[in-house]
């Protein structure tokens, strides 16, 4: 994609912001899913590294900048109405989640409660020196504003 390709890209909708699903490129496999304003598709493509805009922190962030787990880009994709991509990425690292799992998708809903479908990849506190995978008082996952 062109500098004018993505300069065409509907931003409007979302206040500036587009939902960004990200796949993983061999399998096809959803690893998680950010925001992206122009300024981040802009440096997603130029720097060829996921990069999204943290809604949370209110700036960009590229994928992997304090852990190190990369999403290298090998291709991106716009829907119909402009509004929505879809980023095909080499997953450098053993995980996307924050959590320390491959993918931020690692639950599904059965018979009413998450049930997880897969282990976890890596050990968060290791890489990120801090408890985000801990449970919090109320047996519920800790909110944490680390997205990666």
């Amino acid at each position: 994609m062109t500098a004018e390709a993505a300069l065409q890209i509907d931003f409007g909708k979302g206040d500036g912001l587009l939902p960004a699903v990200i796949q993983e490129s061999g399998t096809g496999r959803v690893l998680m899913l950010g925001y992206m304003n122009s300024e981040a598709l802009q440096k997603t493509l130029e720097s060829g590294h996921v990069t999204f805009f943290s809604r949370s922190r209110n700036k960009l962030w590229v994928k992997g900048e304090s852990s190190g787990h990369v999403l290298k880009v090998r291709e991106v994709q716009v829907d119909c109405d402009q509004d929505a991509l879809v980023v095909l990425a080499e997953q450098l690292g053993p995980g996307t989640c924050h959590r320390g799992y491959r993918s931020c998708f690692y639950r599904r809903i059965q018979d009413g409660a998450l049930v997880e479908t897969e282990r976890p990849a890596f050990d968060p506190r290791q890489v990120y020196g801090s408890s985000s995978a801990s449970p919090s008082p109320a047996g519920r996952p800790a909110k944490s504003n680390r997205k990666e």
